[in-house]
């Protein structure tokens, strides 16, 4: 949505300029005519133009297409690095005993796999330090605590939120395959229109997925509205690489190698052309975090990773 100003241009600076020159295009530059009569809105598919409907189509195609090859493929595309950069973002939210957590797009897991290794690891550290607090236990007594432990989530959730079935199909059969049974749900659900009340979570996570929203602003307007007062918001996504010469080199790979594996190892060449794609026309870093801001997050900030290639952004509801 585009918001006129009334103030004179020469009062603006910054982001303000960004937005009136925005709000000087036409109305029908935002919007193409139907058969029927009535417009309808353009957006990207990767590096082509197509109706906002057909994109929402698309991409479920995509990943519907990739979701029995996708872990894989991070693998292999990323050389296993995709592993170290959502390591991360576990150690950024650093979450505490009894924190609710909505994974968003996160269809295979990763990200509420590792927030439930994480809470176990914290709260048998704990345990531990009680136990070694105590004086004349039994062993019974002391079998029985780290039986205990062995489970232990406390009060703390995570729900899996994603509008693929079979992501989440995926992610449901390696929950199983990893013994993750309990604190742990899984929700079918659209990013730009959430399934849940408001102030509900107390962190909202997003990886590599929120590129593939066709209303990117309507998603963190989303993201706010599910947070708790004092949540916090944590995405994971690639961005814009900040030196020249690992640009041209990650350009070639991306645009050579990355299709070619795509058709090798899932057999499917489309879907990995488009993914590629869909980064280069993700917003860079700061153009995000002022996004973030606009959904009404403050004390927004972000890490960039490798160089750019992927970056941590953050900010809170308050």
């Amino acid at each position: 949505m585009v918001v006129c100003r009334s103030r004179a241009l020469g009062q603006l600076s910054g982001r303000g300029w960004k937005r009136a020159l925005l709000s000087l295009r036409p109305p029908w530059a935002w919007v193409r005519p139907l058969s029927n009569g009535k417009p309808k809105a353009d957006t990207h598919f990767g590096f082509e133009t197509v109706s906002e409907e057909e994109k929402g189509d698309k991409v479920y195609h995509v990943f519907e297409s990739v979701a029995k090859k996708y872990d894989v493929m991070n693998d292999s595309m990323s050389l296993g690095i995709h592993r170290l950069w959502k390591d991360l973002l576990l150690q950024k939210m650093h979450p505490f005993s009894g924190t609710k957590l909505l994974d968003v797009a996160g269809g295979t897991g990763d990200i509420a796999f590792r927030f439930l290794n994480y809470i176990k690891a914290q709260n048998q550290r704990r345990q531990q330090r009680e136990l070694k607090s105590h004086q004349n236990l039994s062993f019974g007594d002391i079998a029985k605590w780290y039986q205990n432990s062995r489970c232990s989530l406390g009060e703390s959730h995570v729900v899996v939120c994603d509008i693929n079935k079979e992501m989440l199909k995926v992610g449901k059969q390696k929950a199983q395959t990893l013994g993750h049974k309990k604190g742990l749900a899984w929700v079918v659900g659209d990013a730009e229109e959430l399934p849940f009340d408001d102030d509900k979570f107390d962190v909202y996570t997003i990886a590599f997925g929120i590129r593939n929203v066709t209303h990117i602003d309507r998603a963190l307007q989303e993201a706010h509205r599910v947070l708790k007062p004092g949540g916090r918001f944590l995405c994971l996504e690639f961005s814009q690489v900040n030196n020249p010469i690992i640009s041209r080199l990650y350009d070639l790979y991306s645009f050579q190698v990355i299709p070619v594996m795509g058709e090798v190892i899932a057999g499917d060449w489309k879907s990995y052309q488009y993914l590629v794609e869909s980064i280069r026309r993700f917003p860079p870093q700061e153009e995000f975090k002022e996004m973030i801001e606009d959904a009404g997050f403050q004390k927004v900030a972000y890490e960039s990773l490798t160089s750019g290639i992927v970056a941590i952004h953050s900010g809170f509801k308050l």
